[in-house]
C-alpha cells in the first residue's frame, strides 16, 4: 500500500505540511511579539526596576530593532 492511498486520520483537511522556513518565520514573529511586549512592560516600569542589567538589555533591544 502506498502512502497516497492511506487515508488521513483525525478528519484534518488535506493541506501540505509547513516547510521548515515557514515554521521558523512564524516562531520568530511570535518571539518578536513577545519581546516587544516585554520591552513595553519594562519601559512602563521605569528606570531602576531592573537592577544593573537595564543598560545591557536596552542596548540589545535597540540593536535588534534595526534589523
Amino acid at each position: 500500500m502506498s502512502e497516497e492511498s492511506v487515508p488521513q486520520q483525525g478528519g484534518v483537511a488535506a493541506r501540505p505540511p509547513k516547510g521548515l522556513l515557514q515554521q521558523m518565520e512564524e516562531l520568530m514573529a511570535a518571539l518578536n511579539a513577545d519581546l516587544s511586549a516585554l520591552d513595553a512592560e519594562l519601559q512602563a516600569a521605569g528606570p531602576g526596576r531592573g537592577g544593573g542589567a537595564d543598560g545591557v538589555a536596552a542596548g540589545a533591544v535597540e540593536e535588534n530593532e534595526g534589523r
